[in-house]
């Protein structure tokens, strides 16, 4: 069970248009275990508007208190198109546009969401996830890894290693279609030899395990040292054999490294 708790802070969950409040939370963690359900997991949003060190803090406390089995931390990500991101845009003070943090301040609260988590005894498998020993999500980690899945139902997606598609969102359009003998797809996108290779260092990259870079290079047929070896000495990468992973530290600046990467 996945709760999108994002705050424990009843100002911070108001400011981002959130229903429940932080009572709400202790209120469905209990029943939840009560009726014996025993893999709970809990996301968290860094940069909420009016979030501060000490507000962070006390959610990542409260969060340690209820003990979920796994955690997932993403920093906050605005649409440009919505009110806050148009708000954002024009340097406006409606919808707590004023009270968003700083991007250095939510690279701090995900610094310090690792440091915590990681005294908590959870272990950091990729760069938004946290699990206990034998909690990491066999759901996501299928995703990550690039495995063939298939989705069934209105708007639900699938992947079989070469393409990627996507079935009608309205379900009256899909309904037809499946009653019509008919595929109900609405979206088509082969994956080309070039999009695997950078969703494989992208994706393999999130992850805290790392690539094996062997196995990439014999796959693709390509060399990866030069851009490897530029990353590693500015301190971005560290290499351990055939295993690349983020260095240390520099996590919080994933999307940067990626960038660099895919040059």
């Amino acid at each position: 069970m996945s709760f999108g708790v994002q705050s424990f802070s009843d100002t911070e969950l108001m400011a981002a248009g959130r229903m429940h409040r932080r009572a709400d939370i202790y209120r469905a963690a209990a029943i939840l275990q009560d009726a014996g359900i025993r893999n709970i997991s809990f996301d968290l949003i860094a940069g909420l508007p009016h979030q501060t060190t000490a507000s962070w803090r006390e959610s990542l406390e409260e969060l340690g208190r209820l003990s979920p089995q796994h955690v997932s931390v993403y920093l906050l990500e605005v649409d440009e198109g919505s009110r806050l991101g148009r708000e954002l845009l024009a340097g406006g003070v409606r919808y707590s546009a004023a009270a968003v943090p700083s991007d250095d301040q939510m690279a701090d609260f995900y610094e310090t969401a690792c440091m915590f988590l990681g005294a908590a005894g959870y272990h950091h498998y990729e760069i938004s996830n946290w699990a206990k020993p034998g909690f990491e999500s066999r759901h996501n980690l299928k995703y990550w890894r690039r495995t063939a899945y298939l989705g069934f139902g209105a708007g639900a997606h699938s992947f079989s290693e070469t393409e990627r598609w996507a079935n009608a969102h309205d379900a009256a359009v899909y309904v037809g279609a499946v009653q019509a003998g008919r595929l109900p797809v609405e979206q088509l996108e082969p994956v080309t030899r070039k999009s695997a290779l950078e969703e494989e260092l992208f994706l393999g990259l999130r992850q805290l395990d790392g690539i094996d870079v062997r196995h990439i290079e014999r796959e693709y047929g390509v060399a990866l040292g030069t851009r490897l070896q530029a990353l590693e000495s500015a301190g971005l990468l560290e290499r351990h054999g055939d295993v690349v992973r983020l260095a240390p530290g520099k996590v919080s600046i994933s999307n940067e490294v990626f960038v660099e990467l895919m040059r």
